[in-house]
Parts: C-alpha cells; sequence; structure tokens
C-alpha cells in the first residue's frame, strides 16, 4: 500500500471551489506517495479523524497568512489571505506533529508549518528587511533555479540533497523570519533570507520557501530526493527522532 499523503488546497476568495496544481499532484505520485486533496476542516473531531487517516501531510503553496495568527496586524503590502485555510491548515499541521506524523510544506505551506510549530514571518520582505534582496518573485519560467540557497550541514535538507548549496526558484513576497526552540533554519538565500526551516525532533518536519514540485518535473535531482526522502518517511509513519 502506498502511503496516504493529505495534499492542503487552495481556494479563491469567493470560496466556491478548491484547486491544487497539477504539478504537486503529480511530483507525490512520481515519488511513490498516494495524494488525497484535503477540505478545509475546522471542527477538533474532524481535524482528529483525518490525522488518523494520513500517514503524512503536504502542504502547497497558495495566497498570504492572516498575520494575526502570529501577533501582528495587517501590513500594506499584505495580500489575499483566505482565513478558513489558514485555521484549517495549522489546526492540522499541530496535530500532526503531535502525533509525530511527517510534513512537507512549500512556499506559503513553510511559513504555516513555521507558525504551527511556534515561529512567525515577514509580511512582506522587501518593506520589512532593511538591506539589499534578491529577486524572489523571478521572472523566469517556474522551473527554473532563479538563485541559490546555503544548506545548513547535518540538516534533514543536507541529508536529503546530499549538497551544501542548492539552486532553487523562487515565487514569494513573504518569508520567514524567527523559529522555535524545536525547530531550525536549514536554508538561507545569500541575502539572508530564510529558506528552508526543519523540526530538531521529528523524523520529517521540513518546509522550503520555494517549489520543489516544479523542480522535479523538470528532473532536477535534489527536487526529486526530497519527495522520495518524504514519501519514504511516510511510508514508516513518522516515528520521532532518536
Amino acid at each position: 500500500m502506498k502511503p496516504l499523503i493529505g495534499v492542503t488546497a487552495s481556494m479563491e476568495t469567493d470560496q466556491s471551489q478548491y484547486f491544487v496544481t497539477n504539478r504537486n499532484i503529480k511530483a507525490i505520485l512520481q515519488a511513490g506517495g498516494m495524494p488525497v486533496i484535503l477540505p478545509y476542516l475546522l471542527k477538533e473531531e474532524d481535524v482528529g479523524q483525518i490525522a488518523r487517516q494520513l500517514d503524512g501531510l503536504y502542504a502547497t503553496g497558495g495566497y498570504d497568512i492572516d498575520p494575526t495568527l502570529f501577533g501582528e496586524e495587517p501590513h500594506p503590502n499584505l495580500g489575499t489571505i483566505i482565513p478558513a485555510r489558514d485555521h484549517s491548515e495549522i489546526f492540522l499541521m499541530k496535530r500532526l506533529l503531535e502525533d509525530g506524523k511527517p510534513i512537507l510544506g512549500v512556499c506559503r505551506g513553510a511559513q504555516t508549518l513555521n507558525i504551527a510549530a511556534g515561529g512567525d514571518m515577514y509580511q512582506d520582505i522587501y518593506a520589512q528587511i532593511d538591506s539589499d534582496l534578491l529577486q524572489h518573485t523571478q521572472k523566469a519560467p517556474v522551473e527554473h533555479g532563479s538563485h541559490y540557497v546555503d544548506v545548513l550541514p547535518g540538516s534533514l535538507l543536507h541529508k536529503l540533497t546530499g549538497t551544501e548549496t542548492l539552486k532553487v526558484n523562487s515565487l514569494h513576497h513573504q518569508a520567514n523570519r524567527d523559529v522555535s526552540e524545536s525547530f531550525q533554519i536549514s536554508g538561507k538565500a545569500n541575502d539572508g533570507v530564510v529558506e528552508a526551516v526543519e523540526s530538531k525532533t521529528h523524523l520529517f518536519a521540513l518546509g522550503l520557501q520555494w517549489h520543489p514540485e516544479a523542480m522535479v518535473l523538470a528532473g532536477d535531482e535534489a527536487s526529486e530526493a526530497i519527495y522520495q526522502g518524504f514519501v519514504r518517511a511516510c511510508e514508516r509513519k513518522g516515528d520521532r527522532m532518536s
């Protein structure tokens, strides 16, 4: 049996339909997992039921995140938010972290993972970071790696990819800032923007600011290794690290 992996979905402001890009589904399938698109669940018993059924969670990209969830009010450059998605995704992540089940978050998903674990984020890096930044919303095809990421030696990300330097795509204006004591920053761009966060106590809880699902379908070996490692962790039911 392939591991059952919940995939978070996005939604427009009219909240009329869920949607997930096909490349997210294909990336999980290609790595050997069985993706299941999740609805927004806000009741504790519903979250508990789905958490018991899942072997892991894949949190996809999407709109911005409600800053009141990490103790701030909206910045003028904050974009669209879908509050139901924010609450459902973070609620489910907290439950899976409690259960020790694997989580892989990309772009927005990396930010919700960090918030669920007790961290915070920048609402807009260009307005809130007082230094020169790289182009983090690239003007190139999505599968193109546009800048580099320095990887923390010995981290999960390092073990998965086997390298201390990754070339990644970039499509964001928000980013993680601080992490909780149970997490660590495992990847940064050359301008200091946080590109990867991960748990220090779980087998697999990893957030990536870029979109590896686009790069894996273009044959990027590091991206393939990330998804394969995630699916293997889901097969192991996400036991905590010793």
